[in-house]
């Protein structure tokens, strides 16, 4: 069982009473797990007909990329539920409801961001960066034209929740929200949403535009690069957003210690799930090419990859040092 030491006292998991309390506890820190780029709208609403009916816990309008906001529905459950009673049902029953109920959707999301200035004014900042010419255009769009998608979110993870977001055709993230406590004093530990990019999205001069990423940057120790990087053409367990999958079109190796550089890259065919986990494989066209080697300079130590990291090919293509790559 994990624990956590802060500040010379120890902090151990706390187990919620019931979904409510949960549901509270994330909704005091929605801007913390879904960043200022990122409407969140606590809203309840049933939704479907006959037998299809579903009430999904929040939704998300998500302005990560500036010329294509995307609509997450927000499902928030504890890992006592059954994953394929609760969440598995609920998931494929919007799919299945969620065109039939876009008006209905439409009218208590647009009612919800009106009402509140802070909301309608980072809706209508959002929608004019992207391009529409007023938000009614804008919500017929991330409704009806783009493909919904959901953001679960779990005091733990596990394989049963994975296999069961595997088997639905809507894309899925899984945010891991844990708490700790010691003391009546808590500790929270969670990945936010969209965490790759959201340095990107956050800084007032970014280095890179978020819509010019194309290229997924892997760490990798010198026995597993050989083995798997250039002899099978892949690169798996890869933990990557559902916005992403689609825009990466190269993998790019860099080698840890002692080497300590990007030495190779290839194109990207297909970005598969792996296994019953929430993670991916990341399949190559064809063999991986040499490049630079992009090393690690002195004053790089910061930026060396420890996780994947995103970047452009053209980026990369001309890249000297790490520090030119990120």
């Amino acid at each position: 069982m994990e624990r956590l030491i802060y500040q010379n006292k120890v902090f151990g998991p706390y187990e919620y009473s019931d979904e409510d309390e949960f549901e509270q506890v994330i909704l005091e820190h929605a801007n913390d797990i879904f960043g200022p780029r990122s409407v969140f709208i606590n809203i309840k609403k049933r939704i479907g007909e006959d037998n299809i009916v579903t009430i999904p816990d929040g939704y998300i309008i998500d302005f990560s990329f500036e010329k294509d906001p995307r609509l997450y529905i927000i499902e928030v459950e504890l890992v006592t539920h059954d994953p394929y009673k609760h969440i598995g049902q609920q998931l494929l029953r919007f799919a299945i409801s969620y065109k039939a109920s876009g008006r209905n959707i439409k009218a208590f999301l647009l009612e919800n961001v009106l009402k509140e200035k802070l909301k309608k004014d980072t809706v209508e900042q959002g929608f004019k960066k992207a391009g529409f010419r007023n938000i009614d255009a804008f919500f017929e769009s991330i409704i009806f034209e783009k493909p919904v998608a959901a953001i679960v979110i779990v005091d733990q993870s596990t394989d049963d929740l994975a296999n069961v977001l595997n088997q639905l055709t809507m894309k899925t993230d899984i945010i891991e929200f844990q708490t700790f406590i010691s003391d009546r004093k808590s500790i929270f530990k969670f990945t936010p949403f969209q965490q790759e990019i959201r340095p990107l999205t956050e800084a007032k001069k970014p280095r890179i535009r978020v819509e010019d990423i194309d290229t997924i940057v892997v760490p990798a120790n010198e026995e597993g690069f050989k083995e798997v990087f250039l002899k099978q053409k892949c690169w798996y367990q890869v933990r990557i957003s559902s916005a992403m999958i689609e825009r990466i079109k190269y993998i790019a190796g860099y080698q840890t210690a002692p080497i300590s550089a990007i030495t190779y890259f290839a194109e990207v065919v297909r970005v598969e799930k792996y296994k019953n986990t929430g993670k991916y494989v990341v399949y190559f066209k064809n063999k991986a090419r040499k490049i630079g080697p992009v090393r690690l300079s002195k004053k790089d130590k910061g930026l060396a990859p420890q996780a994947p990291r995103y970047t452009s090919f053209r980026r990369l293509s001309s890249a000297r040092t790490i520090g030119d790559v990120f």
